[in-house]
């Protein structure tokens, strides 16, 4: 058995300092040793993207990061974003084109889609379902995914007053 390693992380902007299996993925460490279910195992290879969390403001596979890689990180969770209210707007416009269903996909789509709204804030359609599409949902046919996601920018471009 490998000996534990100690992880000093800050996830949803609170401190923790706690000893991991040196292999113990970051998605497994946010759900077991944090409790912090919103972030999903899905095919743990690193392409479903159900398991997507932020590190130091860029979105990982959480199935592919390792906790010990988080050391001296910070780490946001669909919680984090959903209490600091940064993803409101978009969390509404899911709800307006029903581009939820069972739920399970939704905070991998959302920590996705806000990375995407803060990086390419003039994306075009075409661009929203390329980078939409390392997530999967097998669902709502990513037709209203990708419509939330597209009215939710056109909202903040008018809001910025583009």
């Amino acid at each position: 058995m490998a000996e534990l390693q100690t992880v000093n992380v800050t996830v949803n902007g609170h401190e923790h300092c706690c000893t991991v299996q040196p292999r113990q993925h970051l998605v497994d460490f946010v759900r077991g040793d944090l409790g912090l279910k919103g972030s999903h195992l899905g095919c743990e290879h690193g392409v479903c993207g159900a398991c997507t969390l932020e590190v130091d403001g860029r979105i990982v596979r959480g199935c592919l990061t390792l906790a010990v890689q988080a050391h001296g990180c910070r780490v946001r969770t669909i919680e984090g974003l959903s209490e600091d209210g940064d993803v409101r707007d978009l969390q509404d416009a899911f709800v307006r084109h029903n581009a939820l269903q069972c739920g399970f996909c939704t905070p991998g789509m959302v920590m996705a889609a806000k990375e995407l709204l803060e990086t390419r804030p003039n994306a075009t359609r075409a661009e929203v379902r390329e980078w939409m599409s390392g997530n999967y949902c097998r669902c709502t046919g990513y037709h209203a995914i990708v419509d939330a996601v597209c009215e939710t920018l056109a909202a903040r471009a008018q809001m910025r007053g583009a």
